[in-house]
């Protein structure tokens, strides 16, 4: 694969013992070494003009000068330094990076993943929150849509936690479909099956809550039955995945039961749909809180594009995800 990955983004320091941490990317490169076909690209960083393309204008000119008078804690979650705001915006370039190579057809070993910090999809209009402070991979959906070299854009956020910020941004706009498999309950609290989009964005909002200690079987259905049909019927340019991966087994802050293998299981069906879908498909890092666990899952994903075939969960579905499921069916969601 194609990793999108600039230094400024270490510099965004978050204090001791703070899960988002520049560790995290010391470790996925740590990994990545020892692998073949791995190439970096060091893209731009977004223009401010694409940001508040998403963002509110007020809201980028209070984080700039919160940033610039030292940073400190914008919440109880949300730390800021002053090289903050620039890794912020070396994020978000190395997701329009990534959705713009997606669309020119990068693919197979091509494919490009945006490694960037800190994350963005909780990150909503007007405000930075949950490690967040500008909404990555909304940018670059809204860029290459306003750029005009994309109609459409779907997301999946496959990320533990409900990508709030994503799902705000787009919900009522009928260009970007947002689909996110979360832990039900687990911060911010929102993303329920009935939040289905309202407006011209009607329908093309996707809640997938699935209940603590749903695994890789549990997953791998919901792209099957529901993320799949809907990405597919939606026939959108460029497909994103907002891939965090504090949905593992081993992530020390959600209950949820992924393993390794199991990501490499759901990147194999975004690749499938993507190919149905004649999409290019990209990824943009998300969350992931253990440092092992978070460095084999990205090294999972590359290694799909490197030839791997994953194993295939053998387990039942578990029926608090079919539960879940039949709510999904009842919303009008599923085979069209």
């Amino acid at each position: 694969m194609n990793f999108g990955y600039h230094e400024d983004c270490l510099d965004h320091q978050t204090g001791y013992r703070h899960p988002e941490s520049p560790d995290r990317l010391r470790a996925i490169r740590r990994s990545l070494s020892r692998q073949h076909g791995v190439e970096y690209v060091a893209a731009d960083p977004a223009p401010e003009s694409a940001v508040t393309a998403v963002h509110d204008a007020g809201y980028v000119s209070a984080i700039k000068e919160f940033c610039d008078d030292g940073g400190g804690d914008w919440d109880d979650d949300t730390v800021a330094v002053e090289a903050t705001w620039d890794a912020a915006l070396a994020a978000a370039g190395q997701a329009m990076w990534a959705a713009e190579r997606a669309l020119a057809g990068d693919d197979g070993r091509d494919t490009p993943f945006a490694l960037g910090r800190p994350p963005g999809h909780h990150a909503v209009a007007d405000d930075a929150m949950g490690f967040c402070f500008v909404n990555n991979a909304a940018v670059a959906a809204r860029s290459v849509i306003d750029e005009g070299d994309a109609d459409r854009v779907a997301i999946l956020d496959w990320d533990v936690h409900h990508g709030n910020g994503i799902h705000d941004i787009f919900y009522d706009v009928g260009d970007v479909y947002y689909a996110s498999i979360h832990e039900d309950g687990l911060y911010p609290g929102s993303g329920d099956v009935d939040e289905t989009g309202e407006g011209e964005g009607e329908g093309t909002t996707l809640n997938v809550p699935l209940l603590p200690g749903c695994g890789d079987a549990d997953y791998c259905a919901a792209i099957d039955d529901f993320v799949g049909p809907e990405f597919v019927a939606f026939d959108p340019d460029v497909i994103l995945v907002s891939a965090g991966f504090d949905a593992h087994r081993h992530d020390p802050i959600s209950r949820m039961r992924v393993s390794t293998e199991g990501y490499g299981a759901l990147t194999t069906r975004m690749r499938d749909i993507a190919e149905e879908a004649d999409a290019g498909l990209g990824f943009v890092l998300e969350g992931g809180y253990g440092l092992d666990t978070l460095a084999e899952s990205v090294t999972m994903v590359h290694e799909v594009f490197d030839g791997r075939e994953p194993v295939e969960p053998d387990e039942e579905v578990k029926d608090r995800a079919t539960k879940v499921f039949a709510d999904l069916r009842d919303q009008g969601f599923g085979e069209k």
